[in-house]
């Protein structure tokens, strides 16, 4: 009989002195019943079922009275008001001289909710509690599947993964999902899951592991909520993606290259000398964008992962920070930034998140201190390049109402620095041409286009396009020098067509 830590345990003989007893019934065949819950129940008047849906119970000693508490099932509208009820009635019963006997299935504390509150409840109240162990339901299911579960499986309830939008799971590692109940439940388990796995991805349905009526189902992802043996005893095994499917999987081949037999080059970087990687890869997640390759897209991302990933491991290593810390800041910040999703805050539209959002952050820079560096304009890196910090100032001042931009992305003022530039002095034309640009930049900002997307655009395809036409006066055994204005202008005019603003003539 198993001690739970802090929980004071009776002798076995003493059944009538108050307290609570949770028993575990088994996965279902009576024969799996221990011995010592067998005598318990032979030596009891009453047992509290938290359901009669189980195996067991048929088999049980017939001068137990039973009681279940299925009917509580029907009148709650979720299972938490449910087994805060069930809690509650236990607890009112074992705080009386009578005590009370309660039965579940499996072990009272494997898949089981109601059993770890009941005790801990008890011990904030010091009222007695008796465990009587049983057998789970993990037992003869990994016996059925033929796995240990110390190979890395990973346990997960089905009502709560339903209700996530992604597993939250490593699918380098394979997982068993107790409580598959029903065909409801088993289709927005599979939702959940085909946002990681593919849908014909080679699962396993387990149904009454332990029981008579043991029954395992091979079938594809996609299919699990059309299986009719799904019920009270049915668990969904999925194996792995692949071993290197999992961010704690990367994690692990890059500690690798950085631990002392590891590779000599990644061992020698420090935040510093990656600082022009980062950069690489960050533009070459862009490029990829703009050519909407999806195939180079995933791979991009990878290296730009790869950076970060060594970034933090160079950060553990000098005990500065870990990746962990990175992510839990970074999800912290979300969900304080966006209590419309994540709490009872109501928005209306874009621009209510947006005000929203600029009052959490202005609450965050008085709790820090305002100055340049964290104030509104703060997290614009000076770094980037300078469309896209024109985009981003002209935003973020746009969010608290200061639109200084607003006056120079009128399209007449436009026309205005342009006819001043020929009489503007050659000394004042940059600052001039840099007002321009600015204002250019605000007028896309207000038709909903992205300046610095633009203009990288346009730039891509005039290389391809002048790519071409080069390749085609070298094929002809001449060169672009050889050819006048007039053949230049012509030969461009058959690979751009009628683009708008790139005739060059």
């Amino acid at each position: 009989m198993g001690l739970q830590e802090g929980v004071m345990v009776d002798d076995m003989n003493k059944k009538t002195d108050g307290g609570i007893t949770l028993l575990g019934l088994g996965p279902g065949a009576f024969g799996l019943l221990t011995r010592e819950a067998y005598q318990w129940l032979s030596g009891i008047d009453t047992l509290y079922l938290r359901t009669r849906h189980h195996p067991t119970v048929a088999d049980l000693p017939g001068s137990l009275r039973l009681v279940s508490f299925d009917d509580v099932y029907d009148s709650h509208d979720s299972f938490d008001a449910v087994y805060d009820h069930i809690v509650e009635s236990v607890m009112k019963r074992g705080r009386s001289t009578e005590g009370i006997t309660y039965a579940v299935p499996g072990h009272p504390f494997v898949a089981e909710a109601t059993c770890p509150e009941i005790t801990r409840r008890a011990k904030a109240e010091g009222i007695k509690v008796r465990v009587i162990e049983g057998l789970s339901f993990l037992e003869p299911t990994c016996r059925v599947l033929g796995i240990d579960p110390f190979s890395g499986l990973v346990l997960v309830d089905a009502m709560q993964l339903a209700l996530k939008q992604t597993p939250g799971t490593p699918p380098s590692e394979p997982a068993l999902i107790a409580q598959i109940y029903s065909r409801s439940v088993a289709s927005d388990v599979k939702l959940t899951l085909m946002t990681a796995y593919p849908d014909s991805h080679p699962v396993k349905l387990v149904h009454g592991a332990g029981t008579a009526q043991e029954l395992v189902e091979e079938l594809p992802l996609y299919e699990v909520d059309h299986s009719p043996h799904l019920g009270l005893l049915s668990s969904l095994f999925v194996p792995p993606l692949s071993e290197s499917a999992s961010f704690e999987a990367f994690q692990e081949v890059v500690a690798r290259l950085r631990a002392p037999d590891g590779c000599p080059w990644d061992r020698e970087q420090t935040h510093l000398s990656l600082r022009p990687f980062l950069l690489e890869e960050a533009y070459e997640v862009l490029d990829a964008l703009d050519r909407e390759d999806m195939a180079e897209l995933q791979e991009e991302l990878g290296d730009l992962l790869l950076q970060i990933i060594l970034h933090a491991q160079i950060a553990a290593e000098e005990g500065d920070f870990t990746i962990h810390d990175v992510i839990t800041g970074i999800s912290d910040k979300l969900i304080r930034r966006h209590p419309h999703v994540f709490s009872e805050v109501d928005v209306d539209d874009v621009a209510g998140v947006i005000h929203n959002w600029e009052a959490i952050k202005a609450d965050e820079r008085k709790e820090n201190d305002l100055n340049e560096k964290n104030g509104l304009l703060g997290g614009v890196p000076l770094a980037l390049p300078a469309l896209l910090q024109a985009e981003e100032l002209i935003e973020r001042a746009a969010r608290v109402g200061f639109d200084y931009f607003k006056r120079l992305g009128n399209i007449e003022h436009i026309h205005n620095i342009l006819r001043a530039l020929d009489q503007t002095p050659q000394a004042q034309k940059p600052a001039l041409i840099g007002q321009l640009f600015l204002a250019m930049t605000r007028y896309a900002h207000a038709e909903g286009i992205q300046a610095e997307s633009i203009v990288r655009e346009a730039l891509g395809h005039f290389r391809a396009h002048f790519g071409a036409m080069e390749a085609r006066v070298i094929a002809s055994g001449r060169s672009l020098i050889d050819l006048n204005e007039e053949e230049k202008s012509r030969l461009w005019s058959t690979f751009e067509g009628d683009r708008p603003g790139m005739d060059p003539s």
